[in-house]
């Protein structure tokens, strides 16, 4: 896996937004989006700084060979998670599942909201 798709994973999956990577960074939205897309090669102290941003380290961003195991700091008190780093089909399958899941949050804010809007006519209806 590339360097640009290890940023962008960890990134989504610590739930960072490209916006607050480049504002830690110190540069635009756009110059960060373009090292998650692979089109610019940023310096090395560039990764170091977002290595040190998404709590894992510079030897596992750069870390290119066929390691499918990511380990992540998610929080100060040093507990650790694992981000599956499999093969472009099997990381296909996991954006699909996200996306999937992401619709799937979207279909239950949508019912919420009708629900709501039916709690709000009877409660109009029963005064």
């Amino acid at each position: 896996m590339s360097v640009n798709d290890k940023i962008k994973l960890v990134r989504n999956a610590k739930g960072f937004t490209q916006e607050e990577m480049a504002e830690e960074l110190g540069m635009s939205s756009n110059a960060y989006g373009d090292i998650e897309r692979g089109d610019s090669d940023p310096k090395l102290s560039k990764l170091q700084k977002i290595s040190e941003k998404l709590g894992i380290s510079l030897s596992e961003l750069l870390d290119l060979n066929s390691k499918t195991v990511l380990n992540v700091n998610f929080n100060e008190q040093g507990k650790h998670h694992n981000v599956y780093l499999g093969s472009d089909s099997e990381l296909e399958k996991q954006k699909l599942i996200c996306e999937f899941k992401d619709k799937e949050i979207e279909m239950y804010k949508q019912k919420v909201a009708d629900l709501t809007k039916v709690i709000e006519l009877l409660e109009k209806q029963s005064n």
